[in-house]
């Protein structure tokens, strides 16, 4: 069914797809007067491709300097640094150029050169009781142009994630000014991810739409997006770790791109079903943890087991979510769509090549400990914090998964 009371926005952001995409830079500094850009990236992409020198060569005198010591998972020591030099190069635009961690690092750049609070007083703050507060950050901020290297969801939002080893849960950081005045798919620049980090990524991307899938009320708008997000990401996982071939990374990278528009278009961020929430926070709490898992990884070993425990909460979700997967139709029982959808993506992921079990991942099996206390303080997951209240649940349904 429908649901026809919405609202939609559209937020003005130009995208450059395709080969040699990037030789558009240029005329994008111009259209913003920029003439001291700063490149912000990690060191793999900066010192085992050509990537970084392109965009310097490309760009020319309009590029004043480049900070490549990002880190995974966006740790607040190097987004402190590159705050640091883009200061000192006196930089009037930055350009991000990675996936997740160094786009959403460069946002939190941004914010932490416009405002003057400390970073602990600019991020969601957890009250001892009560919801989440996230401030309202209303300095100007410089524009952000974001070059993929693998498809994000990270892409064209304007919320971050940073990591503090002093903390301990994530520090979020949203500010809708951070939006990026344009985004690059460019081929050549897709093609730098070794094929394993393509498919990981690409996972993140399938995997957030076939929780979407779960809605049980969208918006003409919205249903147009997730169908095709759906499509694009089924059709182009086989084909991602092709290391000469651009055309299914971008198509992931147009899935994800989206899947934030539906957002846009009066759709959740992230469907509030119980399995998507819970391995959203499990997920997010493990690769913060161990440094080697990845967002794609985690999301995979999580999924079945998830569906499995929580899925019963929201019968309706499910049977969407099986009805996507093509394994459940409106005549099937209700109460079978949860299992078929837990062993169709247990299916789909172990073919991948990916792992559907904690103990695939080479983790600790006492770090369980950590990862559910840290899944407590998810705001994007968990805003009216419930998870509390289920702590147990919780607890036996990760020792389920592993």
């Amino acid at each position: 069914m429908y649901q026809n009371d919405f609202r939609a926005v559209g937020y003005p952001v130009r995208l450059y797809s395709g080969q040699d995409a990037l030789e558009h830079l240029p005329a994008e500094l111009k259209r913003h007067r920029a003439r001291r850009a700063f490149v912000v990236s990690g060191r793999t992409v900066s010192r085992k491709t050509d990537l970084v020198s392109r965009i310097r060569r490309i760009g020319g005198a309009d590029i004043a300097g480049v900070f490549d010591e990002m880190a995974k998972e966006s740790p607040l020591s190097a987004i402190l640094a590159a705050r640091d030099a883009a200061r000192a190069a006196n930089a009037d635009l930055l350009i991000a150029v990675g996936s997740g961690s160094v786009i959403q690092a460069t946002r939190v750049v941004a914010i932490l050169l416009a405002e003057s609070m400390p970073p602990e007083h600019l991020c969601t703050q957890y009250p001892e009781h009560g919801p989440a507060i996230s401030p309202k950050l209303l300095a100007p901020k410089m524009p952000i142009i974001n070059v993929l290297t693998a498809a994000t969801s990270a892409q064209n939002r304007a919320g971050s994630a940073v990591k503090n080893p002093a903390m301990d849960h994530r520090m979020e950081f949203f500010d809708p000014k951070t939006r990026p005045a344009a985004v690059f798919w460019d081929a050549g620049a897709l093609l730098t991810a070794p094929p394993r980090l393509a498919l990981t990524t690409g996972v993140s991307v399938l995997w957030r739409a076939i929780m979407n899938s779960g809605a049980t009320r969208m918006t003409p708008l919205v249903e147009g997006d997730r169908l095709q997000a759906l499509r694009l990401a089924s059709h182009a996982l086989a084909r991602v770790q092709d290391p000469h071939d651009a055309a299914p990374r971008i198509a992931l990278c147009a899935a994800a791109y989206l899947q934030n528009r539906d957002a846009d278009d009066g759709g959740a961020l992230m469907e509030k079903h119980w399995v998507g929430r819970v391995v959203y926070a499990f997920a997010a709490a493990l690769f913060n943890a161990q440094s080697h898992v990845t967002q794609g990884e985690a999301n995979a070993a999580l999924t079945p087991t998830m569906m499995r425990h929580f899925g019963e909460r929201d019968p309706d979700a499910m049977c969407g979510i099986a009805r996507a997967l093509g394994v459940w139709n409106d005549d099937d029982a209700r109460e079978d769509a949860v299992e078929r959808a837990a062993a169709e993506i247990e299916r789909l992921f172990s073919e991948a090549g990916m792992p559907v079990r904690l103990s695939q991942l080479n983790i600790p099996r006492d770090c369980l400990a950590v990862v559910l206390d840290n899944s407590l303080k998810n705001f994007n997951a968990d805003p009216k914090r419930e998870f509390v209240r289920e702590r147990d649940k919780l607890r036996a349904a990760l020792e389920a998964a592993w």
